[in-house]
């Protein structure tokens, strides 16, 4: 974009902003808004819960593959004409979900919604990027990571409270009017911000392997989740066919003179180094969002909503901390920045191993409202310090690939978390069944305070699972807290780098 007019400035740069920040948080909003109505969604197109999760599965398999592809996209199509593209694309595959009724049509369309969606993310960061000012790069890149962090965590909120009130078809239909003022100050503001068109030859190939190769990732992720440790021929069959395609993917693109995906990019230290620490972290802290919620539903009874409102706080701090994180990037060395937020969010999730079955209310939410003061450190620092290390025509490809990694370790950290504090909870029941002294006695003890024979033991049965659940979650966080201490490490790989940042309104 070494030919785009000068940045914006005052409030027109502010409402373009915004309206920038705002697309992608109603993109993000949507990986994770559908989760807690799968039941509502199964009921109403009178399918399995089960069957219900491909309404989750599709759109994040369809935004995993279209994001790396963004930066080919841009290129061939324009930034802001394919941005545009995209979100009307979004809106359109929005209203189509919301007015599906059966599974089969909400899925094709979900799809659809994800692939239209998942450039949004990449695009709209470049696009912050050239509309502000050299001297207030760190305020553009920390409004665009406000709201991705914020928009997982509200998703849930949102989806529950929708479902719960009015109809699942809304957590679709919510979406239109917002695209619709995104689509009307982008074609106002933004249409001089147009990137050169360079027509490049489409590579099928890469293409193809990659649609293979990460969808049958995710599959394989879902399957997991459902089967559990389970050595099942449908996970080890997902598994192959993902990493020879994969492999011979990145072969590919490594060879190849037109990729639809530049992995050659990797070829900046500072680049892979902090793509790397970010999808650690992410992997960590989305198994620390995803598993808290279920934890909470399992011991303490909450409802989907209530669990959301519980880890919602992590949003509260996240947003307010952001634009200082962001001014603060001019002043010190990011990588300090960084290691504090990454030493922070291990700190947070240390804290949570305290956590009991006793733990109140108040307890549970402090480790939340504290999270989000490292976040906004770790992600703006780290996004700030990957986009620093390329060159400038290299930005749309770099933040498409760097979102992709981030989106693909945020799943499969859940996955990995879930399945892994599934399976322990199972065996540390096991064994502490097993090494149970004096059952006869406590069945006697319940026995005489006015239970039946059945409900005494299922009330030492209700016991041994929370607790087994409740200790497996424990070493769950524990593990998450010690890969952000070796990330905070890693941060140190990346060199030196002087970013830009500030904050206000032009001159």
């Amino acid at each position: 974009m070494s030919d785009a007019p000068a940045p914006l400035t005052g409030a027109r740069l502010w409402i373009a902003a915004l309206t920038l920040a705002l697309a992608n948080f109603v993109v993000v909003l949507d990986i994770t808004i559908a989760n807690v109505s799968i039941p509502s969604i199964a009921g109403s197109l009178a399918v399995a819960p089960s069957q219900g999760t491909w309404a989750v599965t599709s759109y994040s398999v369809a935004e995993a593959i279209a994001v790396p592809l963004s930066g080919w996209l841009a290129l061939r199509f324009g930034v802001v004409r394919w941005f545009m593209v995209s979100l009307g694309g979004f809106g359109l595959f929005s209203l189509l979900c919301g007015l599906s009724q059966s599974l089969e049509a909400l899925v094709l369309f979900r799809i659809a919604q994800g692939f239209a969606g998942g450039p949004i993310m990449p695009l709209s960061q470049a696009l912050l990027q050239s509309i502000f000012p050299r001297e207030k790069q760190g305020a553009a890149i920390g409004l665009w990571a406000a709201t991705t962090t914020a928009a997982p965590i509200f998703g849930p909120i949102l989806g529950g409270l929708i479902s719960d009130n009015v109809s699942w078809h809304w957590i679709f239909f919510i979406n239109l009017p917002v695209v619709a003022l995104c689509l009307f100050v982008v074609w106002n503001r933004l249409r001089p911000f147009e990137s050169p068109i360079i027509r490049q030859p489409i590579d099928i190939i890469g293409f193809v392997l990659l649609v293979i190769g990460i969808g049958a990732f995710q599959i394989m992720l879902d399957t997991g989740r459902d089967f559990n440790d389970s050595a099942t021929t449908e996970i080890v069959v997902l598994a192959i066919v993902s990493a020879i395609s994969i492999a011979a993917f990145i072969i590919w693109e490594l060879t190849d003179d037109h990729p639809i995906v530049d992995l050659k990019i990797f070829r900046h230290r500072g680049f892979a180094a902090a793509t790397g620490v970010i999808s650690i972290g992410f992997g960590s802290f989305f198994a620390v969002v995803v598993l808290t919620p279920l934890w909470l539903q399992s011991v303490f009874g909450y409802t989907a909503t209530q669990a959301g409102y519980t880890v919602a706080w992590i949003g509260v701090f996240s947003v307010l901390i952001a634009p200082a994180a962001g001014l603060m990037l001019a002043k010190v060395d990011p990588r300090i920045t960084v290691s504090f937020g990454v030493v922070w969010l291990g700190l947070m999730a240390a804290w949570r191993t305290t956590w009991s079955t006793d733990s109140t209310w108040a307890e549970l939410v402090w480790p939340h409202l504290f999270t989000g003061v490292g976040m906004p450190f770790f992600f703006i620092g780290l996004t700030s310090l990957a986009m620093a290390s390329v060159k400038p025509e290299e930005s749309v490809s770099a933040a498409g690939i760097m979102n992709f990694c981030r989106t693909l370790c945020g799943a499969i950290g859940a996955a990995v978390a879930t399945s892994q504090w599934d399976s322990e909870s199972r065996q540390v029941r096991a064994a502490m069944a097993e090494g149970m002294n004096g059952v006869d006695a406590a069945l006697a003890r319940l026995q005489a305070a006015g239970f039946t024979p059945d409900q005494a033991r299922a009330s030492l049965d209700r016991l041994l699972e929370v607790q087994a659940a409740t200790l497996a979650n424990l070493h769950v966080y524990a593990a998450t807290a010690l890969l952000f201490f070796a990330a905070a490490a890693a941060v140190w790989l990346i060199p030196k780098v002087q970013i830009s940042g500030g904050l206000g309104g032009g001159h």
